[in-house]
């Protein structure tokens, strides 16, 4: 599935806001984007800021950054109920389709 190379592993992640809502992003360093998230500077998702604390809830691995953007995508459409799910499960299998 990857044919960029190791260093080119998209991964895709939901962080869970104060207000409790989830917001869902893809990043190859899932860890350094959470923690650009949480400064709250210049790199924060717009949706995420004057939101903290904020919480990694859930990432996975998915391979090409194709991959990751279409599993993200997949992600943003379901339900509040479904992501919830998702984030107790783990895992996107199972929960989204590839299309």
């Amino acid at each position: 599935m990857v044919s960029e190379g190791m260093s080119e592993i998209w991964s895709v992640y939901m962080v869970r806001c104060k207000n409790n809502s989830l917001y869902t992003g893809m990043a190859k360093d899932v860890q350094k984007r959470f923690e650009e998230h949480c400064a709250q500077g210049i790199k924060t998702a717009k949706y995420l800021r004057g939101k903290t604390p904020l919480e990694l809830v859930y990432q996975e691995e998915i391979g090409s950054r194709s991959d990751a953007l279409k599993i993200e995508h997949l992600i943003k459409k379901l339900s509040r109920a479904q992501k919830n799910e998702l984030v107790k499960l783990g895992q996107y299998k199972g929960i989204v389709q590839l299309g």
